[in-house]
C-alpha cells in the first residue's frame, strides 16, 4: 500500500491539473491568476493557528463542500485524513491544492497519533482533521484527538457541513424536536435483538446507520421489536443523483427491502414510542426467581451463556428502589430451578 509520505511526494503531479496558474509564494497559498471571488473567499475565512479543526466533508455530492473546508484544505499546516487517497480525490474534484503535510489518521492509529499531532498544535500549527464523509468523531476517527486536546488545554473548533443523520431526519417526515442517534446497529442477531429491546419505550425519534448486507436481517429484527405499524424512513444515497427515501410503517419497508434490496449505506429513522407503547415497555419489578426463569428462557431463545442472559435480565429489570438485583442470587435461583 502506498504510504502517506509517498502520496505527499506525488501530490504535485496529482493536483496540478486543478491549478490554473503558477503559485505565487508571496500570496500565502492563493494562485496569482486566481479569480477575485476566490481570493475574497480565502480572506473571509480565518485560519486559527495552534488549533485542531474538525471539518465535515461531502457525504455524496461534492457541491456540498463548504467554503471553509476548501480554504482549510488549502492552508492548514497538517491535514489528518481517514483515507489519504480519498482526500486527494476530493481535493482534485474541488480544484484545491493541499499545501500542508498530509498524514493518515484512522481508527487503527488515531490514539497513537493524537499526541504527535497535538505537539505540532502547541508549536502553532493548524491541524485539520477530516473523515471520508461527514463530520469527524461521528462514527469516524477524531474523538481521540479531541479528548487529548481538551486534556492538554488546546483549542478545538469545527467547520460544520453535511450530515447524513440530520439529512435523513429532516427528510423522514418524523418528529425532529427530540431524537436520539444510535450509530450502527449491532452486527450479530442476538446482540441486535437485545439492543432493540432496550429502545422499546424510547419516546424520541431514533436514528440508526445500517449497511446493505445486513439490512434484511435488521429489518426482520426491527419488525419483531417494534411491530409492523411503527412509522419509519429508510434513506439511502443521500445527496447523490440516486437518493431514495422509503417512508412507511416498518412492515411495508421490510417488504420493500425484500422486493427491492437497497444498495449503499443507509440511514434508518424510526418513530418514537407512543404513550401506550412506552408504558407497556416500562421495566417491571421481578422477583429473583422470576428473573431466573426469564434468564433461562433468554439463554435458550438467543443462544446465550446463562451468565450473559442473567446480566441482561438484571439490567432490564431494576428493583423497586432502582438498584440492580444480585447476579449471584439470580444464578443460584437458576441452579435451583434446573435441579
Amino acid at each position: 500500500m502506498t504510504s502517506a509520505d509517498e502520496l505527499n511526494e506525488q501530490r504535485d503531479a496529482e493536483q496540478s491539473v486543478a491549478q490554473v496558474s503558477e503559485r505565487n509564494d508571496g500570496n500565502d497559498g492563493i494562485d496569482a491568476g486566481e479569480p477575485a471571488a476566490s481570493q475574497t473567499r480565502e480572506s473571509a475565512v480565518t485560519i486559527p493557528a495552534g488549533t485542531v479543526v474538525l471539518a465535515a466533508t461531502p457525504i455524496g455530492n461534492v457541491g456540498d463542500a463548504s467554503a471553509r473546508l476548501v480554504v482549510f484544505l488549502e492552508r492548514a499546516d497538517i491535514v489528518a485524513a481517514e483515507d489519504t487517497r480519498r482526500l486527494f480525490d476530493l481535493a482534485r474534484r474541488l480544484g484545491v491544492y493541499v499545501n500542508g503535510r498530509v498524514v493518515a489518521y484512522h481508527d487503527h492509529n488515531e490514539r497513537d497519533k493524537a499526541d504527535g499531532l497535538l505537539d505540532q498544535v502547541e508549536t502553532g500549527a493548524t491541524v485539520l482533521v477530516v473523515s471520508d464523509a461527514g463530520m469527524p468523531t461521528i462514527n469516524d476517527p477524531g474523538l481521540a484527538i479531541v479528548r487529548r486536546a481538551i486534556e492538554r488545554g488546546l483549542p478545538v473548533t469545527c467547520a460544520p457541513g453535511p450530515s447524513a443523520v440530520l439529512d435523513a431526519l429532516a427528510l423522514s417526515g418524523l418528529p425532529t424536536d427530540r431524537f436520539c442517534y444510535e450509530g450502527f446497529l449491532p452486527r450479530k442477531h442476538a446482540e441486535r435483538v437485545q439492543y432493540l429491546r432496550t429502545l422499546l419505550g424510547e419516546r424520541r425519534t431514533i436514528v440508526f446507520y445500517e449497511t446493505p448486507h445486513r439490512i434484511a436481517d435488521s429489518m426482520d429484527d426491527l419488525l419483531d421489536a417494534f411491530g409492523p405499524n411503527r412509522p419509519m424512513a429508510l434513506c439511502r444515497e443521500l445527496t447523490k443523483d440516486y437518493e431514495q427515501i422509503r417512508r412507511g410503517p416498518i412492515g411495508e419497508i421490510r417488504q420493500s427491502v425484500i422486493d427491492d434490496p437497497p444498495r449503499g449505506e443507509m440511514v434508518l429513522v424510526i418513530g418514537g414510542a407512543s404513550s401506550e407503547e412506552a408504558e407497556a415497555a416500562a421495566p417491571s419489578t421481578l422477583s429473583v426467581e422470576d428473573m431466573a426463569v426469564l434468564a433461562i428462557d433468554r439463554a435458550l431463545e438467543d443462544g446465550l451463556r446463562i451468565k450473559d442472559a442473567i446480566a441482561q435480565v438484571v439490567q432490564e429489570h431494576p428493583l423497586a428502589d432502582g438498584s440492580l438485583a444480585n447476579r449471584k442470587q439470580v444464578y443460584a435461583a437458576v441452579l435451583e430451578i434446573k435441579g
